[in-house]
């Protein structure tokens, strides 16, 4: 079986709202979030109203294909919608705040599109190194999702041309019905990234090697260290398939949207939902805000896998920056070799990008080693 890699065709806008605004926009993300309410004269029957198959959520399907990202860190509330909500949902927010107010929150001028990347992959970092590796070589600013099920690339529209262009010379191929690449087969962990490295202008650099030595200079230059609350537990999970359900999907569906509700309104220190009308929802959530989705069956995975969450506050960079995930990826990659591997293998991780943040994520066993590896 192979991994695809394929365009999500939807145009995408990147959301910075700083945290102590959050409170004002807290109903345009739980429009985002919940499914709107039946059309006048529809009555969903058999309580199907979660997922009508084993992998699509039919009360968040849209007209268009949907891509949806919310997350709330240490640094910022990101969200990542289409171009039609940001501007029928968050600009008249936006619009309603105090001038000084509305100049900190930031609605990118530039389009995204999204690359899904199912199935199987190389483990963590290894398929981080391999899918973006290419792109940054190329000089292509990205953000790179995890979710429970698969990886997202967001990538500028003006750049979707180039994104084909360097994942096919990496080896990647297209299938041009389909606009999918298929990569080898390989087992698939976790993972997730963000974008950043040189100033706009820069050439690219000519290797992995000079990438991961811009990164760390831009770091260091930018004063950008490493933070870490290990206070702070996660877990990845997910919602779950009508063929997990023991119970109705519409009990299921309620527990959800629920559960992402309290999580919302509680704001939690760490959250990050991803929906998309192919899968269902994923979620990278503090292990204490699981008691707000009640039975444990609305969740898919481990409870007890904890990741930590190392923070790098990219608030001092261009939007238009390119490299970390490269650049950060490749450093807990090397872990494995050198001073840092004690005989041991490379770092476990996973890395969500935010608009102005990036956050890598280790395992508990694994903080002290990752923590000094980003530092070097």
């Amino acid at each position: 079986m192979s991994a695809q890699i394929q365009f999500i065709d939807c145009r995408l806008n990147l959301i910075h709202i700083p945290l102590h605004l959050y409170p004002h926009f807290v109903q345009p993300i739980l429009q985002l979030i919940l499914p709107p309410p039946p059309a006048e004269g529809h009555h969903p029957g058999n309580g199907a109203s979660f997922a009508s198959d084993s992998r699509t959520p039919a009360s968040w399907q849209a007209v268009e294909p949907r891509f949806v990202n919310i997350s709330l860190t240490p640094v910022e509330c990101s969200v990542v919608c289409s171009k039609k909500s940001a501007q029928e949902l968050f600009a008249p927010i936006i619009k309603s705040l105090e001038q000084r107010s509305r100049d900190e929150v930031t609605v990118g001028v530039e389009d995204f599109v999204v690359v899904q990347v199912d199935g199987q992959g190389l483990d963590a970092g290894q398929r981080v190194m391999e899918l973006t590796s290419p792109l940054a070589l190329a000089g292509i600013s990205i953000f790179f999702i995890t979710t429970y099920f698969s990886d997202y690339i967001l990538v500028p529209l003006k750049s979707r041309g180039e994104v084909v262009r360097a994942l096919q010379e990496r080896g990647f191929y297209f299938e041009e019905h389909s606009d999918a690449y298929v990569t080898p087969s390989h087992h698939r962990n976790a993972s997730s990234s963000s974008s950043s490295d040189v100033p706009p202008g820069t050439p690219p650099p000519a290797s992995v090697d000079e990438l991961q030595k811009r990164t760390s200079a831009t770091l260091k230059r930018q004063n950008i260290v490493p933070k870490v609350n290990p206070q702070i537990r996660l877990i990845q999970c997910a919602g779950r398939s009508p063929q997990d359900m023991s119970s109705s999907p519409g009990a299921m569906e309620h527990g959800l949207h629920l559960g992402l509700v309290k999580c919302l309104v509680e704001k939690p220190q760490f959250l990050s939902i991803t929906l998309t009308d192919t899968e269902p929802a994923s979620l990278l959530l503090q292990k204490e805000s699981v008691v707000h989705f009640g039975d444990e069956e609305v969740l898919l995975g481990s409870k007890e896998d904890i990741l930590i969450p190392i923070m790098l506050d990219l608030r001092e960079l261009p939007l238009e920056s390119t490299g970390i995930v490269c650049g950060v990826a490749g450093k807990l990659v090397g872990t494995s070799i050198g001073p840092l591997s004690h005989g041991l293998p490379p770092v476990e991780m996973s890395y969500l990008s935010t608009a102005r943040a990036g956050t890598v994520m280790v395992g508990e066993a694994d903080m002290d080693r990752a923590i000094a590896a980003l530092k070097m």
